[in-house]
């Protein structure tokens, strides 16, 4: 068989990492004299590659971040209290594979987005679903939902993710039914799936924003004695991204 006719069948399966790979492949494996399994082996692996890679891609758009972030970008130059090991724990996904809920704390500009997002990029990459919105997007839908009476189908939506992010928890105060929709959401996730707030308040401070006392206890509960709590203080982010900008321009 021809290169030619091999790289339309290959086209027509849509075998396109073996397609994509395969002039470069062939060239290399007559250079290096390659046994014909090691050729199989590396066109095998190419497409096995690019199928992981487009994977990840639609997991990575399904989630609808607004940051493509990643650990290792993390600066460990600002003075703010998290450490390498619990960026390690974060980053080992132990959690989400226990199902347990993340709590990311902190006061405005100290990397909480920034964790949330790469925490759910990574997990992306490791072949987990994931959806990604701030609380107040969170509850325009909610709303939105119950006014066109899809409300259950959204929030079945929302219990099915792997990894569920509610950014900027306690923006804004929670009436009764919002709070009770977000108990419910937090049950319904509360077996073999992670969600994961970002938040200005420490978990007994939520009854300032949650209107009903009764299901703010609910929450707390289901929250503190299985929650990963990360708290972090220090100087915000954007202060010192503010000086080193000043820095490289005097030193320009």
């Amino acid at each position: 068989m021809s290169t030619a006719i091999a790289k339309n069948l290959m086209a027509e399966m849509k075998l396109l990492g073996m397609f994509g790979t395969f002039d470069e492949t062939v060239a290399a494996a007559t250079r290096d004299q390659t046994s014909y399994t090691e050729f199989l082996d590396t066109l095998l692996q190419a497409e096995a590659d690019y199928r992981q890679e487009r994977k990840t891609g639609y997991r990575i758009k399904a989630a609808k971040f607004t940051l493509r972030p990643a650990f290792e970008d993390i600066d460990f130059t600002a003075n703010r209290s998290i450490s390498k090991s619990q960026i390690k724990e974060l980053y080992s996904l132990q959690w989400l594979g226990e199902g347990r809920p993340v709590l990311l704390i902190g006061q405005t500009g100290v990397g909480k987005t920034f964790l949330a997002q790469a925490a759910g990029l990574h997990a992306c990459a490791c072949g987990k679903s994931v959806l990604y919105m701030s609380v107040t997007t969170w509850l325009e839908n909610i709303a939105l939902a119950r006014s066109s009476g899809t409300y259950l189908r959204y929030r079945d939506k929302l219990a099915r993710p792997d990894l569920l992010i509610l950014d900027d928890m306690g923006m804004r105060k929670l009436s009764s039914t919002e709070a009770q929709d977000l108990c419910e959401i937090i049950e319904e996730r509360s077996i073999g799936r992670s969600t994961m707030f970002t938040t200005q308040l420490p978990l007994d401070h939520w009854s300032e924003v949650i209107g009903d006392p009764v299901i703010a206890d609910a929450i707390r509960d289901r929250l503190e004695h299985a929650a990963l709590s990360l708290h972090i203080t220090g100087e915000s982010y954007r202060g010192v991204k503010a000086r080193k900008l000043a820095s490289k321009k005097r030193d320009a």
